[in-house]
């Protein structure tokens, strides 16, 4: 069991040591000095643990590993390691931020600082495989089945009834009323008073002689008016009988 555990911590660091990378600091178009931006450098790289760093610097320069407060300030009274011969490698052995700054007067305010994040591994997580989704066998379709459609069946028109012709009532018979003979009733003729006779002459009277009275011309005419409304009439009636 201990053998066992024993070959896979050596296996584990013999891999980490083959993927292990060397960086030089600045490189490959510049190096440790005041004239690379080692902050534009630092940013595109990517470490992990146990990568080595490689600062190659001229006398008048060195390095020194810095706290992050002491990297803001370029403070050099504090450091953690100062390595002043050139080359200087410094393996990344733990994940974490790191600050390297140039010991050196006025250097750090000039550009010579990098911050870097070393990760603990650079393989990326593994993604567990995703089963392809199964899609359920498409069922078949089934062609809509037409009912078949009734024979339509033609109204059947109601035969036509014979017009009859209005039927024209029969003329009615002119029956002429009954011809009606008037009864003229005869007029009453006035009589003319009489005059009693004269006294005979032989016979002496001994009172004088006395005279009827004369009719009066008003009841004369009234006769007249009665006789010829009497004709009218009866000219009328007869000439309707006749029509």
């Amino acid at each position: 069991m201990l053998r066992s555990q024993m070959s896979l911590a050596v296996t584990a660091l013999l891999i980490q040591l083959g993927m292990a990378a060397n960086y030089t600091v600045g490189g490959p178009n510049g190096g440790w000095d005041t004239s690379s931006n080692l902050q534009a450098w630092a940013s595109a790289q990517t470490f992990i643990v146990g990568d080595n760093l490689i600062f190659q610097f001229t006398p008048n320069h060195d390095v020194l590993e810095v706290s992050k407060a002491d990297y803001n300030t370029c403070s050099t009274s504090n450091p953690t390691q100062t390595y002043s011969s050139s080359p200087a490698v410094i393996p990344l052995s733990s994940p974490g931020k790191r600050c390297f700054i140039c010991g050196m007067a006025g250097h750090c305010s000039q550009g010579m600082k990098i911050e870097l994040d070393t990760l603990a591994s650079s393989s990326p997580p593994s993604a567990s495989p995703s089963s392809p989704p199964t899609s359920s066998p498409a069922s078949p379709v089934t062609p809509p089945t037409s009912s078949p459609s009734s024979p339509v069946t033609p109204p059947t028109s109601s035969p036509a009834s014979p017009v009859t012709a209005p039927t024209s009532p029969p003329p009615l018979e002119m029956t002429p009323p009954p011809k009606s003979t008037p009864t003229i009733s005869p007029a009453s003729l006035s009589t003319t008073p009489t005059s009693s006779p004269a006294p005979s002459s032989d016979v002496p009277s001994a009172e004088p002689p006395t005279s009827s009275p004369s009719p009066s011309p008003s009841s004369a005419h009234k006769g007249s008016f009665e006789a010829s409304l009497i004709m009218g009439f009866g000219l009328m009636m007869t000439i309707l009988l006749a029509l």
